[in-house]
């Protein structure tokens, strides 16, 4: 990578950088704010991993993929701002962000890797891609401040924990393009009081309402095969 310069606190990425490279800023703690030049089209594997003192970060439209771990632990960061040219976001990629509150995820996102937003604790809102087909394993886990989250239709598939100890999360609406619901996916959304299952799906996986302690009303349709071990354990 190119070199960069330092001043006042922000780091200054020179113009004609094309990649942030794998652990770039590793352990940066007294980084707080960046510039990224149009120029750069790839944030490498853990190029920002625990930039503790990290706030805010603005991905240029030249970006198209954020690499596994780019800014796990980046625990001060309190906003992102996605471009639409951006159709990958890794495994981890912002996993740890406890400071961060609401994020948009572009039309441009097709690919959301496993535990992306995992232990967000102060994530309260986020929209989602209306190009994301799969929610993959672990995504929102533990993301205690989620309070609703409206899936789009082009989600087929509901990964395994998705958002599991989503503590906060009072509704979920579930388009009939889900075909799958992953086991724990909404284990421990404590105050969820209502669940609607689409009639596309055929199975209820191991514990996925285990431990929903306010659920009041499921409604299940006829197209519903089977109900796993567990499935409302706790409930």
């Amino acid at each position: 990578m190119a070199k960069f310069e330092i001043k006042d606190g922000v780091t200054i990425i020179p113009e004609g950088t094309t990649e942030i490279s794998n652990y770039a800023f590793d352990d940066c703690r007294t980084l707080e704010s960046i510039v990224i030049p149009e120029s750069v089209t790839e944030i490498g594997y853990a190029a920002f991993f625990r930039c503790v003192a990290l706030k805010s970060i603005i991905i240029p439209e030249s970006v198209t993929e954020i690499g596994d771990n780019a800014f796990d632990g980046c625990s001060s960061l309190e906003s992102i701002t996605l471009s639409e040219s951006v159709t990958s976001i890794g495994w981890y990629a912002f996993s740890g962000c406890t400071s961060l509150k609401n994020i948009t995820l572009p039309d441009s996102v097709t690919f959301l890797g496993e535990n992306a937003f995992n232990g967000c604790t102060s994530l309260e809102s986020i929209t989602i891609s209306k190009s994301v087909t799969r929610i993959d394993h672990y995504v929102f886990n533990n993301c205690s401040s989620l309070k609703s989250i409206t899936i789009p239709d082009s989600v087929k598939e509901i990964g395994t924990g998705a958002f599991r100890w989503c503590a906060a999360l009072e509704s979920v609406t579930i388009h009939e393009s889900v075909t799958r619901i992953g086991c724990y996916a909404f284990m421990g959304c404590t105050s969820l009081k209502d669940i609607t299952i689409p009639e596309s799906v055929t199975k209820i996986g191991q514990h996925v309402f285990a431990c929903c302690s306010s659920l009041e009303s499921v409604t299940i349709p006829e197209s519903v095969r089977e109900i796993e071990e567990y499935a409302f354990e706790g409930c």
